[in-house]
């Protein structure tokens, strides 16, 4: 009688070397679900997070070309002309000739955009400072200075 052989169990490791809840992105997307939560909840008003950079940025620097903007606000091509259009649409935003350059347009705030962008500021700030809740006021600058490196 021939003796067949047992089937080799698999275990299961004590420790997987990849555990996604570890995971920096895996983190960061959970941080970002939580602000994001806190920005709808709080901004005040119907804006996107995209929106809101561009009239923050807007007001803080004064009329820019969009390709400029989208840089400073780290959006890409589409999706910062999609911002300035819907803003536009809404009568925050508009755009003017560069009086140095014919060939590009500038897109600044109108009377509106600034107001809102300076009522709202306040709010943005409340999120930021809930977003960051958790930690102590040291902890909030050393994440801040950290994130800043992963740029």
């Amino acid at each position: 009688m021939t003796r067949s052989a047992s089937p080799k169990r698999i275990t299961k490791p004590l420790r997987p070397p990849y555990v996604l809840e570890e995971q920096i992105g895996f983190i960061l997307r959970q941080v970002w679900q939580r602000h994001a939560t806190i920005f709808a909840r709080e901004i005040g008003i119907n804006l996107t997070s995209a929106q809101w950079a561009a009239l923050a940025k807007l007001n803080e620097t004064g009329p820019c070309s969009q390709n400029q903007l989208g840089r400073l606000t780290a959006m890409d091509v589409a999706t910062i002309k999609g911002v300035i259009d819907r803003l536009t649409a809404r009568g925050l935003t508009e755009t003017s000739a560069d009086p140095g350059d014919g060939r590009r347009l500038l897109v600044s705030l109108t009377r509106a955009g600034q107001q809102l962008a300076e009522k709202v500021a306040p709010n943005a700030l409340a999120i930021s400072k809930e977003t960051l809740t958790p930690l102590n006021a040291k902890e909030r600058e050393t994440l801040v200075a950290l994130l800043g490196k992963l740029r």
